[in-house]
């Protein structure tokens, strides 16, 4: 290694050991580390998603910190949605301000600009997560960090409950680790405050950048966020929510335990065949049981990116369930025929 390499290695390094003497900072590296120590990194790689938020920008220093300690890789990624004028010159001054001041290369990531006229955020989540994943896949890279939080969990809650979501999709984003298409998303920090990760960043890269979209009231997020707001003022106390949400998610794992005993005993797949065959007992379960079985059932032979609508599946589940004739239905891709006592499911197209 040139001498010059050295000498910024050995300044990188000093300047996040120095910001680790802080008693606060340290305290959530370690839990920080002590997560991503208990999940399986073989090849110690990592992508982080930095938006440039105090959120992300905290997983940022914290997953720098980590890899000079653990010799891991690093690949920071920004995406740059091309969803405002303002957008690729935000990414590309986030770009320079790390590598010019903390020594950080930052890949953008993007696509063509595509026209969206309604579900805006709908599809920025899922162009983000689209680029993450076929980022990941090139690089050989099995996780990405991503910077959310305890106040997202609440957000979430407060949006699905308006969209009358039952308990799996209140508590749809209670896990620390999820996976999309074989990627496993980190999310380090979801028991922590957005408040307290304000606090690391100022501490540490000591800047953030705002996303204007955060305060415009055209989308349903931003409104939640000032309603929750505004609740905080009537006196909620947000740490009795976080209990009431922990309680959902054990119950929503006890649901999802005889969700996997269902579908572990009353079904068959057949690889040659690409078919499920569903057994009469499959159907002899509480109803949220059945639901989320024949969901699952439906989505592993799909193949698709998102779960079938519950309103669907349930209208399919009746017509089997009720009918003492043969059935032959098409679902998200799949036929389900009703022969005798037992399903079939398999592709449309196979």
């Amino acid at each position: 290694m040139k001498r010059k390499s050295l000498s910024v290695t050995k300044k990188n390094l000093n300047f996040y050991l120095t910001k680790l003497k802080d008693p606060q900072v340290q305290k959530l590296y370690n839990q920080f580390s002590n997560n991503l120590k208990s999940l399986d990194i073989s090849n110690k790689k990592i992508m982080v998603g930095v938006s440039g938020g105090a959120d992300s920008l905290s997983v940022l220093f914290f997953s720098q910190c980590y890899s000079l300690k653990h010799k891991a890789k690093l690949h920071p990624v920004i995406i740059d949605h091309k969803l405002r004028k303002e957008s690729t010159i935000e990414a590309k001054n986030l770009k320079h301000k790390l590598k010019k001041n903390f020594n950080i290369n930052c890949k953008i990531l993007s696509k063509k600009f595509t026209k969206v006229d309604k579900n805006i955020q709908s599809y920025a989540r899922d162009l983000r997560y689209d680029l993450f994943y076929k980022e990941c896949k090139q690089r050989k890279i099995d996780c990405i960090l991503l910077g959310h939080h305890k106040d997202d969990l609440i957000e979430n809650f407060f949006i699905r409950f308006l969209r009358g979501s039952g308990l799996k999709g209140l508590v749809s984003f209670d896990k620390n680790v999820s996976n999309y298409n074989g990627l496993k998303i980190i999310r380090p920090f979801l028991s922590t405050s957005k408040k307290d990760l304000a606090i690391i960043n100022n501490k540490t890269f000591g800047f953030s950048v705002d996303d204007p979209t955060n305060y415009n009231d055209k989308f349903l997020r931003s409104r939640i966020r000032k309603l929750i707001n505004n609740l905080n003022k009537e006196g909620l106390k947000f740490n009795k929510f976080y209990l009431t949400l922990e309680n959902l998610s054990k119950s929503n794992q006890v649901i999802e335990f005889f969700v996997e005993k269902n579908v572990s005993e009353n079904s068959k797949y057949f690889e040659k065949e690409k078919k499920t065959i569903l057994n009469q007992s499959f159907f002899k379960n509480p109803e949220e049981i059945i639901l989320r079985s024949f969901t699952r059932v439906i989505h592993n032979i799909s193949k698709k990116k998102n779960y079938p609508r519950g309103k669907k599946v349930i209208g399919i589940l009746d017509s089997l369930r009720f009918s003492n004739k043969n059935v032959k239905l098409t679902l998200s891709g799949c036929i389900i025929e009703k022969i005798s006592n037992s399903v079939i499911i398999y592709q449309e197209n196979r």
